[in-house]
């Protein structure tokens, strides 16, 4: 096959989202990431909603620039539509019209291991409420050759290019918006994929980070809030010193401290009580407990074990 030349992008298996309008009156039901569970039914006056289904896989035939630009035009043209029924309160409509525009969005491409070789990865999840006046330019996925071998032509990512940053950042922002819908709809667990999905394309969006954060903290496991620490912390490095928003993450941060401390407290409590439970099954055909070991400060640091009838 002879190779391309450089503004096409070569072929490419592709996981599409079809999206297929339904009337108003129909329920909408959505994909595995959203459950496969019923919706409540579109608002009236919406003449149509959209129905996500399972995602799809088929190869194609190399993109070129035009069609890349005129896939970002479709893609802003509903993130647009999706604003206007996030302003209006509509989170599912919204939801679908972003998913919708970031179906519409080539992949983003990055290193799959040592050998050098390029692995596309179809990140069609979430999407979350945005604006457009974000300065901060997106990141790419860059990673080393490891391999001692000279890599081959096929082995090589191509550098980025402004058509390419655009994808980027058009990605980011849709998929932040997703999560501000999850968020809307009290699915957190869902709007922290999202937002880790604008994090890959743009690590430095703090709209992304933010939100998050938020959501690990409704989630208040141990892990979560940890990870709301991360960003919180995150959040501190990247905001300029000007920034209002820097206080407010700093009380974010100093009021988890507590409230992580207690999680990892009682998790790690659950934990042990499942432990002795076991320990007490398998001890019991001796005619012994877990109750029969003391541990005890031996003053180094550790702990001394001793026995007891």
């Amino acid at each position: 096959m002879t190779k391309r030349q450089s503004s096409n992008i070569g072929i490419q298996h592709v996981r599409y989202t079809l999206v297929v309008p339904t009337s108003a009156k129909s329920d909408i039901w959505h994909s595995d990431k959203m459950n496969h569970s019923p919706q409540s039914e579109a608002s009236p006056g919406a003449e149509s909603a959209f129905v996500v289904a399972p995602d799809v896989d088929v190869e194609v035939e190399p993109v070129s620039e035009d069609e890349i630009r005129q896939s970002l035009k479709e893609a802003e043209d509903l993130k647009l539509e999706g604003n206007d029924y996030f302003r209006a309160g509509k989170w599912n409509e919204a939801l679908n019209a972003y998913r919708s525009g970031f179906g519409r969005l080539p992949r983003r491409k990055e290193k799959e291991s040592k050998s050098g070789k390029g692995k596309e990865r179809d990140f069609r999840k979430e999407f979350d409420e945005d604006e457009d006046d974000r300065n901060a330019p997106p990141s790419e996925e860059e990673q080393k050759e490891d391999s001692d071998e000279a890599p081959q032509d096929e082995d090589i990512l191509p550098e980025s290019t402004a058509l390419e940053k655009d994808c980027a950042k058009a990605r980011a922002v849709l998929s932040a918006n997703i999560g501000a819908c999850y968020m809307k709809l009290e699915e957190y667990k869902e709007a922290v994929t999202a937002c880790t999905e604008a994090l890959l394309d743009d690590p430095g969006y703090v709209k992304a980070l933010q939100r998050r954060a938020a959501c690990n903290e409704k989630i208040g496991t141990w892990s979560s809030l940890t990870s709301a620490q991360e960003d919180y912390n995150a959040l501190i490095n990247v905001l300029p010193p000007s920034s209002h928003q820097l206080g407010e993450t700093r009380r974010a941060l100093q009021s988890l401290k507590p409230r992580l401390e207690a999680a990892q407290k009682a998790e790690m409590g659950e934990m042990l009580d499942k432990l002795k439970g076991l320990g007490n099954s398998i001890l019991g055909n001796f005619g012994l407990s877990t109750d029969n070991f003391k541990f005890e400060p031996n003053g180094q640091g550790g702990y001394s074990m001793n026995f007891a009838r």
